[in-house]
């Protein structure tokens, strides 16, 4: 009897142990939520996702729940999962006494779901190509960065940290450093610079594998910089010019200098026509351009009467180094009289309105803010939420904006092996949030858990990176 008992135990243990080494080992397995499938809307339950190290082991049925062996659990019941958040135009700068300022906002996207960010060019850029680096070999708390490296302008260019280039052996030889720097794209400014030279450095660029990011001169029309291969406009006050009738007009005589740029700008607001406007849209769409629009600035600029931000509870995670720069913008318009206002007002109105006429033309839209030094009150983390907020209230579906801080970015960059779903293979970059975004899009500011390259941020540890920041910031 004794003997029996012993043999059926051995078989039992042999048995439980034969089980358990056919589980996969995972590192965090998440079970019960509802997968948001951005690229659809559709909404899948009863699914299981794993993950291993940074990456995504899979996503299963979650019947298959047994077969996993994880180290952490995440029961997501009633939460709503999506991929990481991009914000993909921000700014690091100031100046060398910045630079810690500027490192401690890296925590910053994280807690607020944004697990990638691009950086478009300033005056650090030695120590954000460092920053990039450092996130990649895990020595450093951040978001995934990507960066420009210093911005091409022309000589006597207005921001400090530029490389100012006039000549077409210039452009070589600078794009030759930025190479060298292996920068992830090129930016380019239209403060200083050569109609000519801009198109050549699209050029080049385009001939060497490089993807480009820009302003766009008045003296060159949406047209000619599209053409000549400009992956991504920045900012969408320079689609207002582009539907302009008199735009090509506008250009040639700029270009001639027989007028200005800021004589010319109120010419192309009064003469936009969405007929025209939507033609080249329409060409933009099919050379694959893409169009960053930045509201968050230009609304905060435009309605600066009616909030002046100085109640924000938001600058308690800003250094005092870095609010000392938002002055700047805002003494601009300070003296606005009523008239100067209302044309602020009907400006950002006007801008804001050309979204959906963009989507309609098939242009794809990227979510970036302009968050960093200068941009005032332009929040590093919360101001791409408050970016999907502006894209709604301009006229794009809760779905259509999420897709704009989700899909573009990897796919302008080249890196949609590893970005922008969740999936098999892709990097662990995943955001739970207590309410559904295609419901209202102020629920992707209703974030529980944030997974970083498969490291997990429960909402204690979030919390736990904001009072960090907030105690680092009044120290400075």
């Amino acid at each position: 009897m004794m003997r029996r008992f012993i043999i059926n135990l051995l078989v039992l243990i042999i048995l439980t142990n034969t089980a358990q080494a056919q589980k996969q080992n995972v590192d965090v397995l998440i079970k019960s939520g509802s997968l948001i499938d951005v690229r659809t809307g559709n909404v899948l339950t009863k699914k299981l996702i794993a993950t291993r190290g940074k990456t995504i082991v899979g996503v299963f049925d979650e019947s298959q729940v047994r077969n996993f062996q994880a180290k952490t659990v995440i029961d997501a019941k009633g939460k709503y999962i999506i991929p990481g958040l991009w914000d993909m135009h921000v700014h690091f700068g100031g100046g060398d006494t910045l630079i810690d300022e500027n490192k401690a906002l890296l925590p910053l996207y994280i807690a607020h779901g944004i697990t990638a960010i691009r950086d478009a060019a300033a005056d650090l850029s030695p120590s954000v190509l460092a920053w990039r680096d450092q996130i990649a070999k895990g020595t450093l708390e951040g978001p995934t960065l990507f960066t420009s490296g210093p911005k091409l302008e022309g000589y006597k260019s207005s921001w400090v940290g530029d490389i100012e280039v006039s000549t077409p052996a210039e452009v070589d030889k600078m794009l030759d450093s930025l190479q060298g720097l292996k920068v992830d794209f090129v930016k380019i400014t239209d403060n200083a610079i050569k109609p000519d030279i801009y198109l050549y450095i699209l050029q080049e660029a385009k001939k060497r594998g490089m993807k480009t990011s820009g302003h766009v001169p008045f003296a060159l029309t949406m047209d000619e910089v599209t053409s000549a291969g400009l992956g991504s406009v920045e900012h969408l006050s320079y689609l207002l010019k582009a539907g302009s009738s008199r735009d090509k007009e506008v250009a040639d005589k700029v270009r001639a200098g027989t007028l200005t740029a800021r004589v010319a700008s109120p010419m192309v607001t009064q003469s936009f026509d969405e007929a025209t406007a939507m033609a080249v849209y329409g060409r933009m769409a099919q050379r694959g351009t893409i169009v960053v629009p930045t509201l968050t600035i230009s609304h905060m600029i435009a309605f600066l009467d009616q909030d002046n931000h100085q109640r924000d509870t938001y600058l308690s995670y800003i250094g005092q180094g870095l609010k000392n720069t938002y002055a700047w913008r805002v003494s601009r318009v300070a003296n606005d009289g009523p008239d100067a206002i209302a044309e602020r007002h009907a400006l950002y109105e006007k801008t804001s309105a050309l979204l959906p006429l963009l989507h309609k033309a098939g242009v794809t839209i990227m979510a970036g803010t302009d968050a960093g030094f200068l941009n005032s009150y332009v929040y590093p983390g919360l101001g791409l939420h408050h970016e999907l907020g502006y894209f709604v209230k301009a006229g794009l579906t809760p779905l259509q904006a999420l897709q704009s801080a989700i899909l573009p970015g990897p796919a302008f960059l080249g890196k949609t092996a590893l970005y922008g779903d969740i999936a098999a293979g892709k990097s662990a970059d995943i955001v739970l949030l207590d309410q559904n975004p295609l419901q209202s899009i102020v629920a992707t500011q209703a974030i529980n858990t944030v997974i970083l390259r498969g490291t997990v941020y429960t909402r204690k540890a979030l919390d736990g990176l904001l009072a960090e920041a907030k105690k680092k910031a009044s120290t400075r």
